[in-house]
């Protein structure tokens, strides 16, 4: 018999009192969503962040999961702890550039490289959270900053 192992969730990364906050923030700042849609977000920006830790290709979240991401760095003790916990170091958010800035080539990463990274990690996709048409306009910071897996 083929022994199947689940991939592990987003929401196992971190304590319950902290899921559970930074779910009801998103509740509270965004009203629009569904109602199961702020702790999906959730477990998937954690989910996102964890293969940031490993991934030595530039990724980025979708719109709905880039919520989730602000949401944690407002909790700036828990994400770094969890940053250095996973990573080793902190894991910067960086936007696209604006046609106004200097930098004219964009940095993000398509939404399939992302999808794979978090499965090579070993965590859970939520396919509805990853559509190719909800790139938000940041990336994890593999473009340069200080520390860079890539330098």
């Amino acid at each position: 018999m083929l022994a199947t192992v689940a991939a592990q969730t987003g929401r196992a990364l971190v304590p319950d009192a902290l899921f559970d906050r930074l779910t009801a923030r998103i509740a509270r700042d965004h009203p629009e969503l569904a109602a199961d849609l702020p702790a999906r977000i959730v477990d998937q920006a954690l989910a996102f962040l964890a293969a940031c830790a490993v991934t030595a290709e530039p990724i980025g979240p979708s719109k709905l999961v880039d919520i989730g991401w602000h949401t944690f760095i407002l909790h700036t003790r828990d994400y770094a702890d969890f940053c250095h916990r996973l990573a080793g170091r902190y894991i910067h958010h960086q936007p696209e550039p604006t046609p106004d800035d200097e930098r004219p080539e964009p940095i993000g990463a398509p939404i399939s490289r992302t999808v794979a990274a978090i499965r090579a990690a070993g965590l859970a996709v939520d396919p509805a959270l990853w559509t190719t048409s909800g790139a938000a306009e940041c990336s994890q910071c593999h473009a340069g900053c200080h520390d860079s897996p890539k330098t």
